[in-house]
This record gives C-alpha cells, sequence and structure tokens, in this order.
C-alpha cells in the first residue's frame, strides 16, 4: 500500500506547500514565471508522450516466468534452456499492427507477440506475430507496405486503394491475405492465439551443431476468433476488448500459458527441402517436421504502470544469447537493424537502462557511456575503451562467439527465383486447412473489404492471384464482387 505520509515534492524533491492554486499576482493573476513548481508540472506534461510505435502501436502486456518442461540441449546450449523444471522471468507484449494507439483491438489485422525472457546470458527478445508468416519476403518493400497499411497522404483516411494496390503488385503476400482475412485476422482476445516466430532462426549445440529451428507458442486456452461481424460489434462498442480480458483475466487470480514448441531441420535438410527455408511466407509443413515441445509461457502479473512497462518496453530480434543465431531470412537481416534503430529514436540510446528493457538477470558490463537518460553510475571512472591493461575491466568471452559461417556469392539485387513461389502454401491452406465454413467466412470478409476498391484494374488483379492458388477461391471472390469470372483466370 502506497504510504500516505510521504510530502508532495517538485520533480527535484522540494516540498510542495500549495498544488491547487498557481502563483499569481494579486488574486487574479498575472501568473508569475517564478512559479517553477507550475512550470516544472507543465514542462513535465508537455513530454508525456513519447513517439508512439511505427507499428504495434497498441498493445497489452504482462509478467510471468518460463519454464522448462522438455531436455532440448542436444539442438541448443542456450543456459536458460540447459534442464527441466528451469525457470526464467518474461515480460510479454501483445499487440495490433497497423493501427494507432487509439484503434481498436478487435480490427482485422495481424496481432504482434513478443516476449522477453530475462536470462542469466543477457535477454533474449521473441518478437514474432499470432501468423506463422508475413505478406512480403524482402525488406526493401517493407516501408511502402506500412504505408499503405496506414493513412492516405491526401485524405488521412484509410484507403482501399492504397491497400489494395500494393498487394496486388506484390504476389507472395497472397499466403498472409489468405490467412488474414480467414477468422484468424480477428482473434477473440489476446489470450486465445498462438504466436509464431515466423522467421527462420539457427539453433546451435554445445558441439557447435547448428539446426535451423521455427518457434511457436500455442496458447494452452484453445484458439478462438471472431466471426468478421462480432469483431466489427466490438470495435464500436468496446474497442479495449483484448486488452481489458487480459488483464481481468489476470487480475481475478488466473494465468495466460502458452506451450512453446520448436520445429527442427537440419542444414542438409534445408539444402533440399522443397520450399525457400529463408522465405517469411511460407511455413514448414507440420506433416514434414512435427512440433516439438519445449517448455510452458506463464503469465500471470500485470503491469503496476501501464506505460513504465508496456509502452516503453522495447523488444528486438538482434537481442539474442549464445545458442541463438540468425539465419539468412532476409526480412530477419533487415529487422535486426530496424528494431534497435527504432527504440533509439523512441526511447534514446540507453532504452536498454529502463527497468523493464534491463537485462537484471544478467551482469552487463560494456565500455558504452553518455547519452540522453543515464539512469545508473554510467560505469564509474571505468576506462571507456578496450583493450585497456586495467586490472578487473569487462574482457572478451571466446566461448559466447556465434558459429563461423562460410558466405559466397556475387553481390546485386538478385529476384527471388525459387520455383515454388507465391501460390501453393495459400492454396493448401484454402483447400486442406479450412473448412466449408470457414472458406465462407474468408470470402464474406474479402467481399466486404475490397468493395470498397474504386481504382479500375486492383481487384481484377489481386483475384488473379486467390484464382492461381486455387480456381474455386479466385472463382467465388470474383462473384462476390460482380466480376466476370473469366477476369481471375487471365
Amino acid at each position: 500500500m502506497a504510504d500516505r505520509t510521504r510530502p508532495l515534492t517538485t520533480s527535484w524533491g522540494r516540498p510542495v506547500d500549495n498544488n491547487q492554486n498557481s502563483l499569481t499576482a494579486g488574486p487574479r493573476g498575472p501568473i508569475l514565471m517564478q512559479d517553477v513548481h507550475l512550470i516544472d508540472k507543465l514542462a513535465s506534461f508537455d513530454r508525456e508522450r513519447i513517439p508512439e510505435r511505427v507499428v504495434h502501436a497498441k498493445g497489452a502486456g504482462a509478467h510471468g516466468y518460463f519454464e522448462v518442461t522438455h531436455d532440448i540441449t542436444k539442438y541448443c546450449r542456450a543456459k536458460f534452456l540447459e534442464k527441466v523444471g528451469k525457470r526464467t522471468p518474461v515480460f510479454a507484449r501483445v499487440s495490433t499492427v497497423g493501427g494507432e494507439r487509439g484503434s481498436a483491438d478487435t480490427e482485422r489485422d495481424p496481432r504482434g507477440f513478443a516476449v522477453k525472457f530475462y536470462t542469466e546470458e543477457g535477454n533474449w527478445d521473441f518478437v514474432g506475430n499470432n501468423t506463422p508468416i508475413f505478406f512480403i519476403r524482402d525488406p526493401l518493400k517493407f516501408a511502402d507496405f506500412i504505408h499503405t497499411q496506414k493513412r492516405d497522404p491526401k485524405t488521412n483516411l484509410k484507403c482501399a486503394n492504397m491497400f489494395w494496390d500494393f498487394l496486388s503488385l506484390t504476389p507472395e503476400s497472397t499466403h498472409q491475405i489468405t490467412y488474414m482475412f480467414g477468422n484468424r485476422g480477428t482473434p477473440d482476445g489476446f489470450r486465445r492465439m498462438n504466436g509464431y516466430g515466423s522467421h527462420t532462426y539457427k539453433w546451435v549445440n554445445a558441439k557447435e551443431e547448428d539446426f535451423y529451428v521455427k518457434f511457436h507458442f500455442k496458447t494452452d486456452a484453445g484458439v478462438k476468433n471472431l466471426k468478421g461481424p462480432e469483431a466489427a460489434k466490438l470495435t464500436g462498442e468496446d474497442p479495449d476488448y483484448a486488452t481489458r480480458d487480459l488483464f481481468n483475466h489476470i487480475n481475478n487470480g488466473n494465468a495466460a500459458t502458452w506451450t512453446f514448441c520448436v520445429q527442427i531441420m537440419t542444414p542438409e535438410q534445408a539444402e533440399k527441402y522443397r520450399y525457400d527455408i529463408f522465405d517469411v511466407t511460407k511455413v514448414w509443413p507440420h506433416s514434414d517436421f512435427p512440433l516439438i515441445p519445449v517448455g510452458k509461457m506463464v503469465l500471470n502479473r500485470n503491469p503496476s504502470n501501464y506505460f513504465a512497462e508496456v509502452e516503453q518496453s522495447a523488444f528486438c530480434p538482434a537481442i539474442m544469447v549464445p545458442g541463438i543465431e540468425p539465419s539468412y531470412d532476409k526480412m530477419l537481416q533487415a529487422r535486426l537493424f530496424s528494431y534497435t534503430d527504432t527504440h533509439r529514436h523512441r526511447l534514446g540510446g540507453n532504452f536498454t537502462k529502463i527497468p523493464i528493457n534491463c537485462p537484471y538477470m544478467a551482469r552487463v558490463a560494456h565500455h558504452q557511456r553518455d547519452g540522453f537518460m543515464v539512469t545508473d553510475g554510467n560505469n564509474g571512472g571505468e576506462p571507456n575503451y578496450e583493450p585497456n591493461s586495467v586490472e578487473g575491466t569487462p574482457k572478451e568471452v571466446p566461448s559466447a562467439r556465434q558459429k563461423p559461417v562460410p558466405v559466397s556469392g556475387l553481390i546485386a539485387r538478385h529476384p527471388y527465383t525459387h520455383p515454388n513461389c507465391n501460390f501453393e502454401q495459400p492454396g493448401v491452406l484454402f483447400r486442406k486447412v479450412m473448412d466449408d465454413e470457414n472458406k465462407s467466412d474468408l470470402i464474406g470478409n474479402l467481399v466486404r473489404h475490397m468493395k470498397n476498391i474504386s481504382r479500375k484494374g486492383i481487384a481484377e488483379r489481386e483475384v488473379q492471384h486467390f484464382y492461381k492458388s486455387d480456381p474455386e477461391y479466385g472463382t467465388r471472390v470474383a462473384q462476390g464482387l460482380g466480376l466476370p469470372v473469366h477476369a481471375a483466370k487471365l
């Protein structure tokens, strides 16, 4: 319970005698510049809003732990996975992607799914979505893609022409569109959806054997989704539906839990596999690479302050521990830079010293100094350079090295040429994964959204992608839009 006897003070600790009335010349004013308490309050208030995230602006978060339930040390040497029963503190943030902070939790959109593991070797950030795939495979397209999901620069309105123009010219997006416009595009709350790393990563074991890996968080509550009309109704009635559900669930003494699983592929298997394993628009079918259970994530404590813990939390795929390494996935390679760069812009160069981001389970030692918001001792009088001959200063740890990887090839802007390119997997998703009801919901959701397209040729181009994935798929969308079916076959 808060100490009610504490004196109210200014930001520098001076006791405040009166917090209800400004310092004025006479009862009617004017206010004096020497009312430093007023200026202190207003200056702080003016700076309460940090830049919102460009994507994943609205989210919810919770604390908890991760517990290892299965021995997977033959695949990975990360210490937090070293034995069954070991627990690691975590903080998770779940979010929508395209909307602003004031947007609704129930809008049709992917959902961000990020988990910070506070391990003894430093933090590991799992940074993914509730979809196992993404819209594009090359990061050079990312800024353009996000622009089309935001607001028209002329009208400041969401624009179906922008949205579908880009996607209809980006055929690799068909898989993610099929996923997102199905019912999984509107999950019933944050705790009833899965989380996926989406990218291919690499695990390295104690023998320096490496394995390609896909990460999966499977909700123990069971996947539950909202149909389009239900989601639209909640958007108007309770735009904070998912945030409220997660907070109240934990506040009532319950836990939200997920089972953490992986798919494992050897480098030899990767060389011969029928799909490009570094293409984030593809999945690894479970029939080829079954899920292997690893552990359990339990979220059981709400943040005590939203801004300090949720808004200031910063996740980045580059934040890894020994045993977890990146792959050649182009989108992942770009995210290694982009996320930390965003956090330095949004939160400052010392964002890892903010308590929610601090790797407090490890002993941090480096030669970085100064900058905005240094909140600790700034490493005192220790040297800020290396190598040095000063006794007791941080030294290199050769055993923490990444496994050497040979690289060769011509430097060029190479087009994507893999034969199993854009339409095979969305066709399988439509034919074999979706039942009749889910197919009808997918078609209805697409038709309702695409009917807002006003520029000629965009809808016809997109419908052709659906037809190439599956003739029934393209034909039904064309009919729903009132387009001639032959337009889908071109």
